[in-house]
């Protein structure tokens, strides 16, 4: 399917697409919107979805439809018999049991369960996906499928659904704060960070602070007021703030060495807390109702931090309920399995 190229004047400029954290990731989108996507007439390969600039995508879905080629590619291995075969270790037979996985792994059959990773391109005006990553899910009770069908609707909601726009010099104080804390949220997702220092993510609000300059001081004079550095210092600060209080990071020890523990990757924490759960279950006074949430605040902080909050507290709550860890018999009470 070829979908039109977007209207020029549409497009937001290139130059401020990496300030979408959605252009360098890869898009959970629909099939349906990837083929109804608009291509960039900027750049070739970049394609729109509600303004958001997209050039890989990350699919899950079922193969419906194969073509078979003659060529294929063949790997061989030649070398001198061993004597490994007394138990020790045979090259040779393990890379040919390798190579068995990997052809397991990426010999696919109508109606077999696959996703598929990398960048969209559109050749003899079909849209296709050019897979720098692919691979058979083995999904016997459909879990995955599951979990996809369940996160990628919020995707939408939160991030796709939400036209991509970069307001003019009337940007609001709180608008570039949600930005800024959207930017961070992704990166500590996406990297998996367990613990971070203020100066290890600065970095990434750079573009904020400087598109902001830029906007200000665009045909006016220039007037006095707090340096790029101190903008994106009092950014940085701010976004620390709400992550704080949603509780999606905190601070271990408070001192002058700020380190953040990025909650729900807190290992640790999380094992403290499913701990006290297991072991407060076991009580007569908890034995029917559970664990109250505050009982568990109060064992966490002495047990292990005085500086986690109820919202982070919350946070691996959930996440422990998620991995069948433990179970909420009321809004406020828990045991463990």
């Amino acid at each position: 399917m070829q979908a039109a190229a977007m209207d020029p004047a549409d497009e937001p400029p290139s130059m401020l697409w990496g300030m979408d954290p959605i252009f360098s990731a890869f898009a959970r989108l629909f099939v349906r919107d990837i083929l109804q996507m608009t291509e960039s007439v900027q750049v070739p390969g970049i394609y729109f979805y509600n303004l958001h600039p997209i050039y890989k995508v990350d699919v899950l879905g079922t193969v419906v439809y194969k073509r078979e080629r003659d060529d294929f590619f063949c790997y061989g291995a030649g070398t001198k018999h061993s004597d490994a075969a007394e138990g020790g270790f045979d090259l040779v037979a393990e890379l040919r049991k390798l190579q068995q996985k990997q052809r397991k792994r990426c010999h696919l059959e109508i109606g077999e369960l696959i996703r598929v990773r990398g960048p969209v391109k559109t050749s003899r005006q079909q849209r296709e996906i050019t897979a720098s990553t692919y691979y058979k899910v083995d999904d016997p009770v459909m879990a995955v499928q599951i979990a996809w069908m369940m996160e990628v609707p919020q995707l939408y909601r939160l991030f796709y659904d939400k036209h991509f726009q970069l307001d003019a010099a009337g940007d609001s104080a709180e608008t570039s704060l949600s930005k800024a804390t959207n930017i961070i949220k992704d990166f500590l997702k996406q990297r998996l960070v367990a613990k971070f220092r203020p100066y290890d993510v600065q970095d990434l609000l750079q573009p904020l602070v400087s598109s902001r300059l830029q906007t200000q001081s665009a045909g006016q004079e220039a007037v006095a007021g707090p340096s790029g550095c101190q903008q994106l210092n009092q950014l940085l600060k701010e976004v620390l703030q709400v992550l704080q209080d949603e509780g999606t990071v905190y601070r271990k020890v408070k001192s002058q060495d700020e380190v953040y523990h990025v909650t729900i990757q807190d290992k640790d924490l999380l094992i403290t807390v499913k701990d006290i759960i297991r072991e407060d279950s076991k009580r007569e006074k908890y034995a029917e109702k559970g664990c109250h949430i505050l009982h568990i605040l109060s064992a966490v902080r002495q047990r292990y931090s005085l500086n986690v909050s109820k919202a982070a507290l919350e946070l691996v709550l959930q996440t422990l309920e998620c991995d069948s860890d433990i179970v909420s018999t009321s809004d406020s009470h828990y045991i463990a399995f």
